[in-house]
């Protein structure tokens, strides 16, 4: 056992003497790996923060009623009476014509234009809020309930843009995986080059090393530790470039999310999102210095 991690202990100790002497080239390893991780993971951040703030939204579901203008006071009573009862509704609330149109003159400054007018072309309104707990086709179901109601002018679901968003952020999800198995192939490709120059370049050690005896995990052992410090080095250099990515991101959210009374931002890269993200930094550089120096042993044996 001792023995099996003195080699261990020396193989390491030959890949960092060996990548301390080529640091310049070691540092940029670590960039473009770095830079090809991050690509995924700035469109990871972006779906992911979208659909916390879709399900924020959504968590509240609201149908606004808009009531038929010539609708009698006794037609008011039984459709406030109608949502009370209602088993999927939390809470309602109604805003009168007169109401919403000095809120509206208020709001827009258009009151002298107002004065114009013969008479107020707002109906009646019903804000109904839902229970959190419906799901989007109880939701339309509820809505087209409502649309037949005796007095009800229209029915509208305020959050129907909100599904759409949900179709572009499972849409977003798709894009991820093609582009993260895109960009794997690609580095699996670059740490395999990279070996294997690397393999070219101590050719002469390595036949001399099989011709005393070394066996092909022997010589093996230092080409997948780079490998795999390769990766670790390329998930750093990805994790630090992502969270510098986050912070510059939060200062436009953060002007964004003010104007609309928000205190919305980005989350950070939460513990389990970095360690997937450098375990498959790592798994692709094992992966990819393995296929390497298993292909230039075979050529070793064959010449």
């Amino acid at each position: 056992m001792r023995q099996w991690l003195n080699q261990h202990e020396q193989a390491l100790r030959l890949v960092l003497s060996r990548m301390r002497r080529n640091l310049l080239a070691t540092l940029l390893m670590f960039c473009v790996m770095g830079v090809t991780l991050c690509l995924p993971g700035i469109l990871y951040v972006i779906v992911d923060n979208l659909n916390r703030l879709a399900g924020d939204i959504q968590s509240e579901p609201q149908i606004s009623l808009f009531l038929k203008l010539d609708i009698k006071s006794e037609e008011i009573a039984a459709l406030n009476q109608r949502l009370s009862d209602h088993p999927q509704i939390e809470s309602h609330q109604f805003v009168g014509k007169d109401k919403a149109w000095q809120q509206m003159q208020i709001a827009t400054g258009t009151g002298a234009v107002a004065a114009q007018l013969e008479r107020n072309p707002l109906p009646d309104a019903y804000f109904v809020k839902l229970q959190a707990a419906l799901e989007p086709d109880a939701v339309a179901a509820l809505q087209k309930e409502m649309q037949q109601w005796s007095g009800v002018e229209l029915a509208q679901v305020d959050a129907n843009w909100v599904k759409r968003l949900y179709a572009l952020l499972e849409l977003g999800k798709k894009a991820i995986f093609v582009l993260s198995a895109l960009l794997g192939f690609a580095l699996l490709a670059i740490i395999g080059n990279t070996i294997r120059l690397q393999i070219v370049t101590q050719q002469e050690e390595i036949e001399v090393s099989k011709l005393i005896g070394a066996t092909d995990r022997f010589i093996r052992r230092p080409f997948l530790y780079a490998g795999i410090l390769y990766g670790l080095g390329g998930g750093l250099a990805a994790w630090l470039l992502l969270s510098g990515v986050i912070v510059l991101f939060n200062f436009s959210v953060a002007e964004i999310a003010a104007l609309y009374a928000s205190s919305f931002s980005l989350t950070p890269l939460d513990v389990s999102f970095s360690l997937s993200m450098m375990g498959s930094a790592i798994l692709l550089g094992w992966i990819g210095s393995y296929m390497a120096v298993g292909r230039s042993l075979a050529k070793f044996d064959q010449s």
